[in-house]
């Protein structure tokens, strides 16, 4: 990651308060990478607005932004400008009561806006002291099924970093038809999940159902456990979707109703289904904790 972050972002509550942040931007050309794998329908211009964080662009880290936000635990603070990584990419997150700062300069050798930046981020952490992060990243998001046809056209070292999210079933089967895998994966994408790759459920599609991620489907599966025909293939999608082990429908049911408001999906986190325990999210959350951006 290089030593500047993009200006998005910037309407979070941590560049007001407890300090402001004034940025100041200037434009740089988008890197070559940000182009292999990208699939926003947004085209990516040639210049793109940033704000430099630090001076010394050496000794910085990133994590992933696909699917980083897919918990209601986490959340994006800053992206970085990354010369090897994809747009969209982490410079600054938090995930439950971890503070993650990419940017490897000590404070003095930051801008004024990345230190007080930085001072905001510390104030903010110690809201969720004691909140641990509510899943480990075991996974791919779904988004990224989608990234061989760009990708292909890219660097030989690109295209064997997306082969491995691959079935070699899936590869052998569209061998040089990119854009057919592509395809097939757009047409598929509410039904990914994983299993050593990208895998199509055929099994949820069998039972009518269009999507692994909603809460409806996972009330559906319960349900169905009371058809003699389809329970069993309802049980062995519950336990491909939970990391819960009930003997009885009613058991599940009683789980559901006691949860249902807490339940969120997680693709990194396993593709499957939790539950926010109680008590752990605190105001204000991701959405509220927004506002508008400082001034420009």
């Amino acid at each position: 990651m290089d030593n500047a972050a993009h200006a998005e972002s910037l309407g979070h509550e941590v560049y007001r308060t407890p300090l402001v942040v004034r940025p100041e931007f200037e434009f740089r050309t988008t890197p070559a990478n940000y182009r292999l794998g990208y699939v926003q329908e947004r085209k990516l211009p040639d210049q793109m607005k940033v704000w430099r964080v630090q001076n010394s662009p050496k000794g910085n880290v990133v994590a992933w932004g696909s699917g980083f936000e897919d918990s209601p635990d986490a959340e994006i603070i800053a992206l970085g400008l990354n010369r090897a990584k994809r747009y969209g990419d982490v410079g600054i997150g938090r995930q439950g009561n971890v503070l993650q700062w990419g940017y490897g300069d000590p404070p003095s050798r930051m801008t004024e806006a990345g230190r007080r930046l930085f001072i905001n981020c510390i104030h903010y952490i110690h809201r969720f002291d004691g909140r641990p992060p509510l899943v480990r990243r075991e996974c791919e998001a779904r988004l990224n099924a989608l990234r061989w046809a760009p990708a292909e056209k890219g660097a030989t070292q690109q295209k064997l970093a997306f082969r491995g999210t691959y079935p070699q079933d899936v590869m052998r089967k569209y061998q040089g038809r990119s854009d057919e895998l592509n395809d097939y994966y757009v047409k598929n994408l509410e039904l990914l999940y994983w299993d050593q790759g990208f895998r199509v459920d055929d099994d949820l599609r069998l039972l009518g159902l269009e999507s692994n991620r909603k809460v409806d489907t996972l009330l559906r599966l319960i349900e169905l456990l009371n058809d003699s025909q389809r329970a069993a293939t309802a049980r062995k999608l519950l336990d491909r979707y939970t990391d819960r082990a009930f003997e009885t429908s009613q058991q599940w049911r009683h789980w559901f109703d006691e949860n249902e408001d807490q339940v969120f999906f997680s693709d990194v986190g396993g593709y499957k289904f939790f539950v926010v325990p109680e008590g752990y999210l605190i105001g204000p959350d991701r959405e509220t904790a927004t506002g508008q951006p400082p001034s420009r």
